[in-house]
């Protein structure tokens, strides 16, 4: 049986090699030969009865099988340093984190944690950037992301944070003044208001005796993130589908009512950290920060 060692050790290889693009790179990093390198990789391959890698002679392409390896890998490497540090001071948590994050969420959800956060780690600052626009965490230099929606960027890597239901609302005003909608159908007499932005799904969705319908959005204004989408609807603008902690003082208070509840689908947006891996373990002032989030985010 191999030692758990040589297998941990085999992974930080494999990862080395698909984060490099190719043996010859991995090898320069990992002070091996592109040989030995090259003869570990088919060693690995063979053990586990599943190729990993295509070669060409331009580029290495991982197979369905190595990509969900390496994210494996990638776990397991993690949670391994994550034990280490536990038991050693060696390294505490210091220096700046790099954060991007879009404005509801940041505003809401975020912001709201950061005192106590720096509070309980006084060596780490944050550099926090709130944007709804679609972004590439290299190119604004960012290290974490923290994002609302389906992860798509199988090269990243990512931590869910929670996940929040959603509402159609609209302000007691906007519903005396244009009429209760009782069915989806209704709605093609309301202003339905949106993102100027691609999402996901591009209309909203409801439950039609158990069929899944979408009613697309067609309001007379688009916005760029869902704080403002809120505001329009606190004046009386039209209607909007927002996540449940943007909108839930707003009901509370009666300044926004739910609309259309029994056609709900009950899906829920997730929120997640997203970050670049380097194929070793996170830097300790990342690891903590995210940690952090998803310990104490209460949606």
């Amino acid at each position: 049986m191999i030692r758990l060692e040589n297998r941990s050790g085999e992974m930080e290889i494999f990862v080395g090699v698909v984060n490099a693009g190719s043996f010859s790179a991995a090898a320069a990093r990992l002070q091996m030969t592109p040989s030995a390198v090259s003869k570990l990789m088919s060693r690995l391959e063979t053990r586990l009865g599943a190729r990993l890698i295509n070669r060409s002679t331009r580029k290495l392409q991982l197979t369905a099988e190595g990509a969900e390896f390496y994210q494996r890998c990638l776990n397991i490497l993690s949670d391994i340093e994550e034990a280490e540090s536990c038991v050693s001071h060696a390294e505490m948590a210091a220096g700046r984190v790099n954060v991007n994050v879009s404005v509801p969420v940041g505003m809401r959800i975020i912001l709201p944690l950061v005192p106590a956060f720096l509070k309980q780690y006084p060596r780490v600052s944050l550099n926090l950037q709130l944007t709804d626009e679609v972004v590439n965490l290299l190119d604004i230099n960012a290290e974490v992301a923290i994002r609302s929606g389906r992860m798509k960027d199988s090269r990243l890597s990512a931590r869910k944070l929670g996940a929040t239901p959603m509402t159609i609302v609209a302000s007691p005003h906007y519903l005396q003044t244009y009429g209760l909608p009782k069915t989806p159908q209704d709605l093609e007499n309301h202003n339905r208001l949106g993102h100027h932005f691609a999402r996901e799904m591009n209309g909203w969705p409801f439950t039609v005796d158990g069929k899944e319908i979408v009613i697309p959005i067609n309001g007379n204004a688009q916005v760029s993130n869902g704080e403002a989408l809120r505001l329009l609807c606190v004046e009386g603008l039209g209607m909007a589908r927002l996540a449940n902690f943007l909108i839930a003082d707003d009901v509370e208070a009666g300044r926004l009512v739910p609309v259309l509840q029994d056609y709900n689908p009950g899906d829920l947006e997730e929120i997640h950290a997203v970050y670049i891996s380097q194929g070793g373990p996170l830097p300790h002032r990342i690891r903590v920060f995210i940690d952090y989030l998803a310990d104490n985010i209460a949606l």
